[in-house]
């Protein structure tokens, strides 16, 4: 059976139209949520950071005196010091108890 042209026009014409109004539907329906998100990821925020920060422990004396020289290779100082204080935070002690001895580049 045969569909005269204008039939197959009209029918392609509604099924695009409604894959394109489907397909706007699903962006709507992602940027609400995505709002919604972010509202409920901000709001948490938003109070945390108005309680106050507690002070640090003085029970517990800061480590004396330095852990010595550290040989760099090809890393500059800045990035060593970094990496020296994010090392130091993930193992919660300060930094001059620990010892660096070198910091290498891997390539």
């Amino acid at each position: 059976m045969k569909m005269p042209f204008a039939d197959a026009v009209i029918t392609a014409i509604l099924g695009y139209g409604v894959v394109f109004v489907g397909l706007v539907l699903l962006m709507c329906a992602i940027i609400l949520m995505g709002k919604v998100m972010t509202a409920k990821k901000a709001a948490p925020a938003a109070a945390s950071t108005a309680a106050p920060t507690p002070a640090p422990r003085a029970d517990i004396p800061a480590a004396p005196g330095t852990a010595g020289e550290v040989a760099l290779y090809d890393v500059p100082d800045k990035d060593a010091a970094m990496l020296m204080a994010i090392v130091a935070d993930k193992m919660g002690k300060p930094l001059n108890e620990l010892r660096f001895k070198s910091i290498k580049e891997v390539k």
